[in-house]
């Protein structure tokens, strides 16, 4: 299988497709991110990397590289809740559109698509121009809205999926509107379809990554999330990572706080360690009994208040490494940054990729069958 990697970012689709069990490779990425792009060629050194717009791409370069599968993740911004929701009136789509115009151009080579794009995506009309052109260039399709908790993984991320195949090819399901569950159910061991137990072995995977308890195994076999204390990192920086005075007296109330026996955490954004609502968790290392009885007692004080502060830093609140953030969203241990790459620009990198597991799946989803269901 030759994959072509568009918007490639730091290597998460490139990452899935080594964790899907599909025998592939990527023969070409493309982004335009400097940055990116150096994290990119740090961990893929010898995968073509091309630093170019893709408005700049033509059929006849997809033609010319032989590809099989198209993988790709646009840019989401113009599709946010937070943004300004253009849609295709907005600038950053427009690359997206230039791909959506070559498909129905491409030789019939082009077997495979897996698109991955924020959740709000699939009422827009980019997603109606998406469908318009895989229905032009004869592909069936599948819409999914997934997160990686359903997984085990205890992260909520909600992130819209399209997989699609081109006619005759078919799906090993039977496809229909926009699914918000797997098609097969992964903790079901008594489910005997051969499908869906080749998916269930690919889904434990990930896990002995960074599983040390093997009761744990147990809970994800019963569709359950593992702890957040198997993806942290040992001696982490306090002054590096800590909560500020500043970041406590102003937001202290409204945190949200994972202890190492959370089975959850908030979905990391770019601006995560920069901004502090909604950017993602904060990790704190006592129980939640104890959280619980400094915040009772946090009550009484105004925000800013210097008792209200030194209160909470006796929790000793800390922000997530990049490390970790990785970890939660599946990428593998060998996955690292270049030593020039700034913590807040890990953090940005992070926030605009995808969970590695998620994907795995549903390129393994994709390419698994293809005979009609």
């Amino acid at each position: 299988m030759k994959v072509l990697e568009l918007y490639s970012g730091i290597g998460g689709m490139h990452y899935a497709l080594n964790a899907s069990g599909l025998e592939g490779h990527v023969v070409c990425a493309m982004d335009i991110n400097t940055t990116a792009n150096t994290v990119y060629k740090y961990n893929f050194p010898h995968t073509t990397l091309l630093p170019r717009n893709i408005l700049s791409l033509s059929a006849k370069e997809i033609d010319n590289l032989e590809v099989n599968m198209i993988l790709m993740s646009p840019p989401c911004q113009p599709f946010t809740r937070v943004g300004l929701k253009k849609d295709i009136n907005d600038e950053r789509t427009s690359s997206l559109l230039h791909i959506l115009g070559l498909i129905p151009e491409v030789s019939d080579r082009l077997k495979y698509i897996l698109l991955e794009n924020v959740k709000g995506f699939e009422t827009s009309q980019a997603r109606n121009q998406l469908l318009s052109a895989l229905e032009k260039a004869n592909f069936t399709y599948q819409e999914f809205l997934l997160s990686p908790h359903q997984f085990g993984v205890p992260n909520t991320r909600h992130r819209y999926y399209l997989i699609a195949k081109r006619l005759p090819l078919n799906f090993c399901f039977e496809v229909g509107s926009l699914m918000e569950t797997f098609p097969f159910h992964l903790s079901d061991y008594e489910d005997t379809n051969p499908l869906a137990a080749k998916i269930r072995e690919l889904n434990l995977q990930p896990r002995s990554l960074v599983l040390k308890e093997c009761e744990e195994k147990t809970d994800i076999i019963n569709g359950l999330c593992y702890s957040v204390k198997h993806i942290l990192e040992q001696d982490v920086s306090e002054q590096e990572y800590a909560l500020t005075d500043k970041v406590l007296g102003k937001h202290g109330q409204l945190l949200d706080i994972v202890t190492p026996n959370s089975k959850r955490s908030c979905c990391f954004t770019k601006a995560y360690g920069h901004y502090i609502e909604g950017t993602g968790s904060v990790f704190c290392e006592f129980p939640l009994e104890k959280i619980s009885e400094v915040y009772k007692q946090a009550e009484v004080y105004d925000s800013g208040n210097k008792e209200l502060i030194d209160l909470l830093q006796s929790l000793k609140m800390r922000f997530f490494t990049p490390r970790e953030i990785a970890r939660l969203m599946c990428f593998p241990e060998e996955f690292n940054f270049p030593g020039e790459i700034s913590k807040k620009q890990r953090y940005r990198l992070l926030g605009n990729s995808i969970n590695v597991h998620v994907v795995s799946l549903l390129i393994a989803l994709l390419t698994l069958d293809d005979d009609p269901p």
